[in-house]
């Protein structure tokens, strides 16, 4: 594929983490990305490192305004938009339920679920005007948070179900017009952030691995995987999907100690 038929990409929260690798994973199969993210150096650092034909820019998603001008950033060097991956998000505040603030609460809110909606509203008027039958892809980022109860996590929750509720929205508004919506729903990740958290003893590592029926944390490689694929052609039939990538953590329904008991555990 050459650089002027090569799909272009945009990816959000790209510096780190899933992001980051969802980017690397996207170029690797020849797709030109757009890497956003709220720190800008460290997201043009990012674009360096995967090379010349891609992009970084700074981005508050949260920003009608600083949204408009990213899109409309990409659209000038590339010239189209084929995919947006909106991964960007924030940790919640932990903590009773009673003691928590509104001012937290509705951060998480804003990043999360009004970013993913200002995100494809903009990308979405560009896709609606481009040419062909399979004018873009949209693939959202969901949680187990999204269908489960995990408790004190409220923001985090109600942010991801909604992510999940856009997201069949839009494949229902866009299909006919030859945009695919879907989300993925990871479960706990082994990002820079949650091995920092393990180590300051705020998340229990190896009880999220034994409840997982795989046995351990994704890594955002095999987040990236997943989302590549919803993004590709190769799901030119999927639309309106909640992909789980949690390793079994929410199909499984029998207690902990089960696991111990299966074979090859």
């Amino acid at each position: 594929m050459t650089l002027a038929t090569a799909r272009i990409a945009i990816v959000t929260g790209a510096a780190d983490g899933i992001g980051w690798a969802t980017a690397q994973a996207l170029a690797r199969d020849g797709v030109q990305v757009a890497l956003l993210d709220l720190r800008a150096d460290g997201v043009q650092m990012r674009a360096t490192e995967l090379g010349a034909a891609h992009l970084g820019l700074g981005c508050d998603i949260t920003d009608e305004a600083s949204v408009a001008a990213a899109v409309q950033a990409v659209v000038a060097r590339f010239g189209r938009v084929d995919v947006l991956v909106n991964n960007a998000g924030i940790g919640d505040q932990t903590g009773a339920t009673v003691d928590q603030n509104t001012a937290a609460f509705d951060r998480v809110l804003a990043v999360h679920l009004r970013g993913t909606f200002l995100m494809s509203q903009a990308v979405g008027r560009v896709m609606l005007q481009q040419n062909g039958p399979q004018r873009g892809a949209i693939v959202n980022l969901g949680s187990i948070a999204s269908t489960i109860g995990l408790p004190t996590r409220n923001a985090y929750s109600a942010a991801k179900a909604g992510v999940l509720g856009m997201t069949r929205a839009l494949a229902s508004e866009w299909a006919r017009s030859g945009i695919r919506v879907n989300a993925v729903a990871p479960g706990y990740v082994n990002t820079a952030l949650v091995a920092d958290l393990v180590r300051k003893g705020m998340v229990d590592g190896p009880a999220i691995a034994h409840r997982t029926p795989l046995g351990r944390m994704a890594e955002p490689t095999e987040i990236a995987e997943a989302i590549c694929f919803l993004a590709s052609p190769r799901a030119s039939y999927i639309t309106g999907v909640v992909l789980p990538v949690d390793g079994g953590w929410t199909c499984f329904g029998a207690p902990e100690s089960a696991l111990a008991d299966l074979p090859g555990a």
